[in-house]
């Protein structure tokens, strides 16, 4: 039996390194995900394939931006996690730079955003918007000199209250449907979903409390 080679040093080291980054964002993940926590029951949060086999291919490390899906009164939210331990921030507008660097956090959210909408459009036969979210988990000063357009932007802590922002657009039954719609593997496997006609969405400027207007 022929033993495996062992990896060289740079081999080795990189190996470590990829590891400890993905421990890291798995951590930073789980204190975003803490702070959903106050939203209570009539929100879900869903662990999502963020990325296509084309991307895997294509590049090693796609698979290694953290982020999930969060489906509430709100609406429907793709949420990227950047962590940034105690590196400052510089935001300005779609750049974001962070030790020196211009990572495509702001491009990237809007691509998930736009591959959970077309995924969940498709399986349900109605237009689902999602709005992509950028969230920052660490402990350095963030500087905002603009922000992003079409591309939400907060730190961990402050994103239980962005995501009610928005108020109530859609009613729960029907963010509870969309949940069950975003954890069936099917869903982004492009093989469809049954449709749904009973999705209710509210129109601008109304809420889940609203009652329609009876004829007269």
């Amino acid at each position: 039996m022929v033993a495996a080679p062992r990896p060289s040093p740079l081999e080795w080291a990189r190996r470590r390194r990829a590891e400890r980054g993905a421990r890291r964002l798995e951590a930073a993940g789980a204190r975003a995900l803490g702070q959903l926590n106050h939203l209570g029951p009539a929100w879900h949060v869903i662990d999502w394939p963020r990325t296509d086999a084309a991307d895997v291919l294509l590049d090693d490390h796609a698979d290694n931006r953290a982020g999930f899906l969060a489906i509430g009164p709100s609406g429907l939210f793709a949420v990227t996690i950047a962590d940034h331990g105690r590196a400052r921030v510089l935001v300005a507008g779609d750049v974001v730079q962070i030790n020196g660097k211009r990572p495509p956090y702001v491009t990237e959210a809007r691509r998930d955003a736009r591959r959970a909408s077309k995924a969940l459009t498709e399986a349900v036969g109605h237009p689902i918007p999602v709005t992509p979210v950028l969230t920052f988990v660490g402990s350095g000063v963030i500087s905002v000199y603009g922000l992003p357009k079409d591309c939400l932007m907060a730190t961990h802590r402050e994103l239980d209250r962005l995501l009610v922002a928005s108020g109530n657009r859609i009613s729960p039954a029907t963010a509870e449907k969309l949940s069950r719609v975003a954890q069936h593997p099917s869903t982004w496997g492009n093989r469809g979903y049954p449709p749904a006609a009973d999705y209710r969405w509210y129109e601008d400027g109304r809420t889940a409390a609203d009652k329609p207007a009876g004829r007269r």
